[in-house]
């Protein structure tokens, strides 16, 4: 919605797999009076569009897909040349050890049991979860063809990874 708002002349669309999560953000949109996002009730397995945008961004989300590495390709697809892809997704390690000292690691594993794998596993996916770690994640970026790739850890964000990734 920030983004919305501070850049009035750039149109933003809203994927979300959850009907009550795009009904709250058509909600809050409306009540802002933007006319700039909008958002769509969409399941992205087997997402296809070709050079449709700028910039992309995904949040805490493709850990929990059925097939992360499909929709990682399906986003560098739908990027335009020069297109930029954010994501931003737990920054635990792939590797148990590397986790001893990350913040919150024993509730995110929990919460990868519960939640994030199941979601993935009901789907018939790869069941990946939280703590799929940024080695993991950093691999499928590349393999699916970005040309660069960069990974940031913010001071005030010790949790997150953010990836910024070029087509």
């Amino acid at each position: 919605m920030a983004m919305a708002q501070r850049y009035p002349r750039s149109r933003f669309l809203g994927y979300d797999l959850c009907a009550d999560a795009v009904a709250h953000a058509q909600a809050v949109v409306a009540e802002e009076g933007l006319t700039n996002i909008r958002f769509e009730q969409r399941d992205l397995t087997g997402y296809y569009d070709q050079a449709r945008f700028d910039f992309i961004t995904s949040f805490d989300a493709v850990h929990d897909q059925k097939d992360p590495q499909a929709l990682i390709r399906s986003l560098h697809g739908a990027l335009k040349p020069n297109g930029v892809y954010l994501m931003q997704d737990i920054g635990g390690s792939a590797r148990l050890e590397n986790n001893l000292d990350f913040p919150m690691a024993s509730l995110l594993y929990a919460v990868s049991c519960v939640h994030c794998m199941p979601v993935s596993l009901g789907q018939g996916g790869a069941g990946l979860g939280t703590m799929w770690g940024w080695e993991t994640a950093e691999a499928m970026l590349k393999a699916a063809g970005f040309r660069e790739v960069k990974r940031h850890v913010l001071p005030h964000d010790p949790m997150n990874v953010w990836f910024v990734s070029r087509v």
